[in-house]
């Protein structure tokens, strides 16, 4: 089946977001690492810098801007922490390696 101009459009528009390489701004820190409890929900996060912070502080950091590449969305009654979407399901917070 041939894509039609909805999905080449959509194509088109992913692949200019994407950056190649994991870039962060000075005064920022990345997410290289989790912690999940039993079921499976995040409930720390380790930095590029050896910082471990719990759910709470890692919202903090992340409202202030001091974390690359993640947002912080309403959702649930409650604030969540996700990775910025840009298709790339490697750099998902759940799919991060655990520490």
């Amino acid at each position: 089946m041939m894509k039609d101009r909805f999905e080449e459009i959509y194509e088109q528009y992913r692949n200019e977001g994407r950056v190649e390489g994991y870039e962060v701004d000075e005064g920022q820190e990345a997410i290289v690492a989790v912690r999940k409890n039993d079921d499976g929900d995040l409930i720390a996060f380790k930095t590029d810098n050896g910082r471990e912070l719990d759910y709470i502080t890692a919202l903090q950091e992340a409202k202030a801007g001091n974390l690359a590449h993640v947002d912080v969305f309403h959702k649930y009654g409650r604030d969540i922490l996700r990775s910025e979407p840009d298709g790339i399901k490697e750099n998902n917070l759940d799919n991060l390696p655990e520490f």
